[in-house]
Formats: C-alpha cells, structure tokens, sequence
C-alpha cells in the first residue's frame, strides 16, 4: 500500500524479481493470518518465513534468468505461491465466515 502512495524509484536491476519477492511476502502474509486465526502465530516464524520466501523466490527466478529459463521459472514461482495463496485464503473464509 505504502509503495502505490510514495512511488519509489525501483532500480532495473532489481525490476525483474520485485512482483515475485512481493507475490512471495504475500503468500508470508496470508500465512501469517491464517496462523494467527488459527491460535497458531509465532512471530519468529512469520519473519523467517517472510524473508526466506522472498529470497528463495528471488533466487529461484535469478538462476533461471542465468539459464535462460527466467520467464518459465517465473511462471512457476507465481502459480505455487499463488495456490498457497489462495489455500491461506480459503481458510481465512472458512474460519470467518464458519463456512
């Protein structure tokens, strides 16, 4: 949220691995919610999820880009954290709504 208000200058090098590190600290996040719903949260947990998510992910696309694979990869990434994406979110829904 913060990043659609302030706008910052992201450098090109980095361009190509930022929307997976934020789909990663994503899936970090909705873990994080779902945990906590569930009387499970441990904050040290959530942290080294959340970074070692992003990094992994990061990494993951950085190799593939030095293989000549980046966009398939990337792909990859995306659609695994995107099902642990919406899997967190469904249970989310289950446990609000108790449906």
């Amino acid at each position: 949220m913060v990043g659609l208000l302030v706008r910052p200058e992201v450098p090109a090098v980095v361009e190509p691995y930022l929307p997976i590190a934020v789909v990663a600290a994503l899936d970090a996040v909705f873990g994080g919610l779902r945990a906590m719903l569930d009387g499970i949260f441990v904050d040290k947990v959530f942290v080294v999820s959340f970074l070692s998510n992003v990094v992994v992910a990061a990494l993951i696309v950085f190799l593939g880009d030095k293989l000549g694979v980046g966009a398939q990869l990337s792909t990859g990434v995306v659609v695994v954290f995107g099902i642990r994406i919406f899997s967190n979110a469904a249970a989310i829904r289950r446990h609000v709504f108790r449906a």
